[in-house]
């Protein structure tokens, strides 16, 4: 789905379709802000890990560390996040047909 490797500066550049099959990865224009919400899902996770790692190992904890542990996780974690996010979204709408060398490829004008 992806051009670039996974922590380069353009972790976000997506081909236009499946060199495979030729599935386009952008059906409709905004088809990906239902991942944003995949991706919050993972921050919370992401929040609630790192609130229970910090409660066994700090005896007390303020907010700014919360806040400082949270935002360095998340930001360590964005290509990852991002890039799963994605490709979760597209997996619930288009069915993943097997291997390259099993599937037709698609015709798209």
């Amino acid at each position: 789905m992806f051009k670039e490797a996974m922590y380069s500066t353009k972790f976000a550049d997506m081909h236009q379709s499946c060199p495979c099959c030729g599935q386009s990865f952008e059906p409709e224009p905004g088809y990906y802000y239902g991942a944003m919400y995949v991706s919050f899902a993972f921050n919370v996770a992401i929040f609630l890990v790192s609130l229970f790692i910090l409660y066994q190992f700090v005896e007390e904890v303020t907010m700014a560390m919360m806040m400082g542990i949270v935002v360095v996780v998340v930001v360590g974690f964005l290509p990852v996040i991002f890039r799963l996010s994605r490709s979760l979204w597209i997996n619930i709408f288009i069915r993943y047909e097997g291997p390259c060398g099993e599937i037709p490829k698609k015709l798209h004008e």
